[in-house]
């Protein structure tokens, strides 16, 4: 079969198309087909060796590599002991995350039969590729985070925050993979939602429900907005806490990526910040689905690329300033 793999860290450049052998699965997997996958942060930080951590924290990597997470396909073949699916069927998921070994970046994947869910009847491949890691980080903070697992961040365990209507959300970063579905998930749940992104974004976040847009180019949220309940902060970075002063006493940040707080700062503004590592769950994502089937999620799809263009999808995916998702084509 054909796959992308690299055999040292680096840019875009290093990725390589490649024969190499179909998986075979072990215990309570099933071999998937791979229609398309989706391109996540973590499949470039894996490719570049991650030097987001530091240093002593970098796993040994053993190269080749194949990258990716997330994935949507059809079942060709399912081990003895696995129940509830059957050769043919659609699934997605997001495999065997946190860790490096999704291996999707390929005509076909050994996935963990837990890690997997039916497609949703009317969500297409290249969506549903879309979707696994974004939307279930998304749902992990804000709905079930369906483990007992501390945050490797903070070393403790995160508690969703329930969203009641009538409160309100402000996301920033909100047309990105995580923001989009954030904001869905906030709408859905009844809050008022603000989103935060550049102008070319507007409309797209309106039409999946964002009430409020703030131009993050023309305007500061902090200079408009205060009395919020919840900040989800799908950038993080050194400046993400200028997002404090919008949160009402007693409201939540919660910080998509790494940013440091003042633990004395937020603890005279009465603001809890929390974090998490999203983990696998195929249950969630069964669940989840029947909101895309219902009609209230859907997933934003930035570009697409051929397998054989995964140098042409890190590219895009590094000038940033995504809407939804970029997902690798497979698979006809």
């Amino acid at each position: 079969m054909k796959a992308i793999q690299f055999h040292e860290a680096g840019g875009p450049e290093v990725l390589q198309y490649d024969e190499v052998p179909v998986p075979e699965i072990g215990p309570g997997e099933v071999l998937v087909r791979v229609h398309a996958a989706g391109i996540n942060p973590p499949d470039w930080y894996l490719r570049e060796g991650m030097k987001v951590m530091p240093a002593e924290m970098r796993p040994a990597l053993k190269f080749p590599l194949i990258p990716g997470t997330d994935m949507s396909g059809v079942v060709q073949a399912v081990a003895p002991d696995v129940l509830g699916f059957a050769v043919g069927d659609e699934v997605f998921g997001m495999l065997r995350f946190p860790g490096f070994d999704g291996r999707t970046y390929a005509e076909y994947v050994a996935a963990p039969a837990s890690d997997l869910a039916h497609k949703p009847a009317g969500t297409d491949h290249v969506q549903a590729a879309g979707a696994p890691m974004a939307v279930l980080t998304a749902w992990q903070y804000l709905v079930d985070l369906g483990h007992n697992v501390p945050s490797p961040f903070t070393g403790l365990v995160h508690q969703p925050v329930p969203i009641t209507p009538g409160m309100t959300v402000l996301v920033n970063g909100a047309a990105g993979g995580v923001g989009h579905f954030a904001v869905q998930l906030a709408k859905w749940k009844g809050a008022h939602v603000i989103a935060v992104a550049s102008s070319r974004h507007e409309q797209f976040l309106r039409k999946l429900g964002a009430d409020e847009f703030i131009d993050y180019t023309t305007t500061q949220a902090a200079d408009v907005v205060s009395g919020v309940d919840l900040v989800i902060d799908t950038v993080g970075g050194p400046d993400s806490s200028r997002f404090l002063t919008v949160l009402k006493r007693g409201g939540t940040m919660l910080p998509v990526f790494f940013a440091q707080y003042d633990p004395e700062e937020t603890a005279r503004l009465g603001i809890t910040v929390s974090n998490i590592q999203v983990r696998s769950n195929g249950p969630q994502l069964a669940e989840i689905g029947r909101l895309f089937d219902e009609g209230k999620l859907q997933v934003g799809v930035d570009s697409t690329y051929p397998l054989p263009e995964a140098v042409s999808a890190h590219t895009r995916a590094a000038q940033g300033h995504i809407q939804g998702k970029i997902v690798l084509t497979v698979a006809s």
